[in-house]
This record gives C-alpha cells, sequence and structure tokens, in this order.
C-alpha cells in the first residue's frame, strides 16, 4: 500500500524565529517606504515605530548622542533613588548578563545612562553604538530600542535585532523594565539587559521585570522603615506644641501631625530651608529640622497671602527655574527640560491648554494625555497655588514673566517641542 509522502514541517514562526526575524525586516522597510506589509510587527514594536517616524529620527543615523559631562553624570547618580538599590541590581542582573555575554545598564528617568556593567567584551562592543554612561536612548534620540521604548510606555519590553529602528541597532538584543517610586508611582528610570543579538534568550524580560519588581520592593521597604524612625522623633515633639504642625521626611512625605487632617506629601520647594517659608498648600510656616525630616509649623493667621507673580528663567539651559513670589516672600524650584517645555506652553497660551492641545505643543502627538496629564500632576505638587486646570493654565490673577536667552536659538536648544521650535523660528525671522 503506498503512503502519500509527508510534507516537511515549517519553521516554527515564534516571536523571535527567524521566520519572524525576516517578517519584521520586511515590514519595517515596508514602512519606511510609506506601505504597511502584509504581517506586521508585534502591537508595541508597530506603535513605537509610528512614533519614531512622527519625531523624524533617520533610520540610517548613528546612534552617537552627546554625552553628558563627568560632573552632570555624578550629580545625576547622587541625585536618583536608583543609587541606593544598586548593590541589588549587581546582584541580581549584572553578574547573569556578564556570564550569557551581555550587560547591564542604568538609566535615569530621561533616558540617560548612568550606570553599565556587565562583559567586559559587551562593554567595549557598547561604546560603538554609544551605550555608555551619559549618553541619551530616549526614542526621540536613538529610535526604537527598550530603553526608550520602556521609557514612552512605561511597561517592559524586549526588542531584538530588526525590531530596531536603527539600522545600526540590528546586531543587538535588548530588554528593558521601568522602575517606579513606590513612594508616588512616579518613574526613577530604566532597567537593561542589552547584548548582541546572538545571546537574545526568550527569558531575559521575565528577569529583568522580575529584579526591577525587587528594587522597588527594597525602596519600599526602606521608606517605611525611614518613616517609622522619623514617627518616633516627631511623637514627643508633636505632643508638646500647640496650632497645626506636621512632620515630614525630605521628600515631603508624611511622618506625623497634629491639629490639621492629613496628607499623604506636602509639597517642599527643592532648595527647602529652615527659617520662614512659603509653602503653597499651607501658606507660611516655620520650617526646622529632624534627623531625616522637617517639622513644619503652619504661621495661623500669616499676612501672606496667596502667589502673586511667576517668573519663568529660561535663559540658561542648565539653569531651568520658576520663581513664585507672594506679597512677602519667594521662593524658587528648578526645572526639568519637560517641565520647562509645559510651563512655557501655559505662559504662552494664558487662557489655558487642554491635555490635548498640551500634547501637540510638546511632543507634536494630541494623542499623549496621559504622559501630560502625569507630568501636569507633577509639577502642580509644586505650583498648585498658581496652576489651574480645566484647562490647564495659569490663575487669572497671576503675572506671568518669561526671561528667554539672547539668542533665539538657545531656547531649550536640545527641544524638539513645536511649541519651542515655532518660538524659536518665529524670533529668528524678525
Amino acid at each position: 500500500m503506498e503512503t502519500s509522502p509527508v510534507a516537511a514541517p515549517r519553521p516554527a514562526a515564534g516571536p523571535y524565529s527567524a521566520v519572524t526575524k525576516r517578517l519584521v525586516h520586511r515590514a519595517r522597510e515596508a514602512r519606511l517606504a510609506g506601505e504597511r506589509a502584509a504581517t506586521g510587527p508585534r502591537a508595541e514594536i508597530d506603535a513605537s515605530w509610528d512614533r519614531v517616524l512622527r519625531s523624524g529620527v533617520d533610520p540610517g543615523q548613528s546612534t552617537e548622542s552627546r554625552l553628558l559631562e563627568t560632573d552632570e553624570i555624578e550629580h545625576r547618580r547622587r541625585s536618583s533613588p536608583l543609587g541606593e538599590v544598586m548593590p541589588l541590581l549587581r546582584d541580581g542582573l549584572a553578574t547573569i548578563a556578564d556570564a550569557v555575554q551581555q550587560i547591564m545598564v542604568v538609566t535615569d528617568d530621561e533616558g540617560r545612562v548612568l550606570w553599565r556593567q556587565g562583559n567586559a567584551a559587551v562593554l567595549r562592543r557598547a561604546k560603538d553604538i554609544c551605550l555608555e554612561e551619559g549618553a541619551a536612548w530616549s526614542e526621540s534620540t536613538t529610535g526604537t530600542n527598550a530603553i526608550g521604548t520602556a521609557l514612552a510606555t512605561r511597561a517592559p519590553i524586549q526588542v531584538h535585532s530588526a525590531e530596531h529602528f536603527l539600522r545600526a541597532l540590528h546586531t543587538w538584543t535588548c530588554a528593558a523594565a521601568p522602575v517606579r517610586d513606590p513612594r508616588d508611582g512616579s518613574l526613577m528610570g530604566i532597567v537593561d539587559v542589552s547584548g548582541p543579538a546572538s545571546t537574545f534568550h526568550p527569558t531575559t524580560l521575565a528577569l529583568v521585570g522580575s529584579v526591577a519588581a525587587l528594587a522597588e520592593s527594597e525602596l519600599r521597604n526602606r521608606h517605611l522603615v525611614a518613616i517609622e524612625r522619623l514617627r518616633s522623633v516627631a511623637a514627643p515633639i508633636l505632643c508638646r506644641l500647640g496650632g497645626r504642625a506636621l512632620v515630614v521626611d525630605t521628600h515631603g512625605r508624611l511622618a506625623a501631625v497634629s491639629g490639621m487632617p492629613p496628607v499623604d506629601r506636602l509639597p517642599l520647594p527643592k532648595a527647602m530651608r529652615p527659617g520662614q517659608v512659603w509653602l503653597a498648600s499651607l501658606g507660611m510656616c516655620r520650617v526646622e529640622p529632624l534627623p531625616g525630616g522637617w517639622l513644619v509649623r503652619v504661621a495661623d493667621g500669616s499676612p501672606d497671602g496667596p502667589p502673586r507673580r511667576v517668573v519663568l528663567d529660561l535663559s540658561r539651559e542648565r539653569g531651568l527655574t520658576v520663581r513664585v513670589t507672594g506679597p512677602v516672600s519667594s521662593w524658587s524650584r528648578q526645572l526639568s527640560p519637560r517641565h520647562a517645555e509645559l510651563l512655557f506652553a501655559l505662559a504662552l497660551h494664558r487662557e489655558g491648554r487642554t491635555a490635548a492641545e498640551l500634547a501637540g505643543d510638546v511632543f507634536g502627538d494630541p494623542t499623549r494625555t496621559v504622559t501630560v496629564r502625569a507630568e501636569i500632576s507633577r509639577i502642580r505638587r509644586h505650583l498648585a497655588e498658581v496652576l489651574a486646570h480645566r484647562p490647564y493654565r495659569f490663575g487669572e490673577e497671576v503675572e506671568v514673566e518669561v526671561i528667554q536667552p539672547e539668542l533665539p536659538s538657545d531656547l531649550l536648544p536640545r527641544s524638539t517641542a513645536p511649541v519651542v521650535v515655532r518660538t524659536r523660528t518665529a524670533a529668528g525671522a524678525v
């Protein structure tokens, strides 16, 4: 009895198989040609390619970026809470990465590389793609990559070979996960494992995500221990005081309160100091240092009123600040480039902007309302007295001044926000 020939099995089209790699490469080439292939990449990669194309990144460009100066890297390391858990990250990831010919990379919340460790040969190769301390790895600078895409989506992701937008990265594989501050959910940075594409392993993403969660847990435990220690110091002090008072840690998180409703967090000026201090949510206060925090006594009946003037100083790229002035006191706060862009847009549009309008002003994408709302929420922790919402705007009674650089081209020179680019172009044409 004759039998029919058995067809040879087709190669599996798994998420990172050779078949899938070819399909992703074709889909990418079609997208660059303004077309859509019959079989596209994963949804998260597809969405990232769309963002990168809108931002104008050239797929053939180099991965090089302007590195931060050494003193700036050290400043960011000291300022980052991730510095506290670097021993855990080294034990959990760097040693494993070394063994499998990969490296561990840790960035801040802007995608700037602050630490890297792992296989010595791969560390040398990583310099060829500018994966080194101080380099920028956001999507807007380096296209689709695990660090930048995790930064944009706030979710873990693995990016392999041709899924990278830049051709220069097609011989690499990387897996990254965000690390959030367990106290308020804000992004602290990205943990990443990268290496040659030949070292890809499907469990790498799970490992990176687990270690990132472990780092968050360690930070949460450290915070609880520090708050409990501060609370034990605060209890006898508050018992002797009359009136309204709070004891908070150096980040403004509550340890104890007397004579007023409790709050989860008290917004503090970045340069907190003892003495008379105007706090946006409480008015004039008397502030005294405690081990690990501050005693804040509300000056009931203070003649000081709400802030009347805001000065947004954008004259120096490394000294972006906002200064808030009331009838008898004032305070200032340093700004990140992103917060400077948002406040600049609001200063130009005193009538107010919706989240979609601000997303268009800053990202050129009116759909990025979630990101805008999150960033405005962070700004309002310190500027609640001068910023209104629905729509977002400076209060009508507040005088707003913007100090710009002498040369229009020096206005937030690294910014690609449409509202900034339009202002630079218009001023330069005059």
